[in-house]
């Protein structure tokens, strides 16, 4: 069985919120696991309202 590649994290630039692929975001439906990939293009950070193309990897 092949490894799991390493789960990234992904920063809004609005405000600093951390999306982790690992803990996904289940307040808003997006379950644990959830590569950044696969997070509806319209999701937005709860926080700040800035969209998923503002975020940006940073681990």
């Amino acid at each position: 069985m092949a490894a799991m590649a390493a789960w990234k994290k992904w920063q809004c630039i609005g405000c600093g919120l951390i999306y982790d692929e690992r803990s996904g975001w289940p307040d808003d439906g997006i379950a644990a696991g959830t590569l950044w990939q696969d997070v509806p293009e319209d999701w937005i950070c709860p926080d700040s309202g800035t969209g998923k193309p503002d975020f940006e990897r940073i681990a």
